[in-house]
């Protein structure tokens, strides 16, 4: 039930920023498309912050393995185990 409710509230906050911005809801596909991106975008600022926080420093490697898939939606890649045999 609360995921349900922070919907909501979540909604109705973008809908008071849809009307100061004077864009009709549902907004136009672009608009809308650019919205979903900001959001997706946006999710990965916290880990990002949570990380400089700790100390820890924020990599390209570790950003690719985990922010890229949750706003691609496209899995990484695994990479094969590095063989000196070969």
């Amino acid at each position: 039930m609360k995921f349900y409710l922070v919907s909501l509230a979540v909604g109705l906050l973008v809908g008071c920023i849809y009307a100061l911005l004077q864009v009709r809801s549902p907004a136009p596909p672009a608009i809308a498309l650019i919205g979903l991106f900001g959001m997706l975008v946006g999710e990965q600022a916290v880990p990002i912050a949570k990380r400089l926080i700790s100390g820890e420093p924020v990599t390209i490697s570790w950003f690719r393995s985990e922010c890229v898939s949750r706003i691609s939606g496209v899995e990484a890649p695994r990479q094969a185990p590095h063989d000196p045999a070969a």
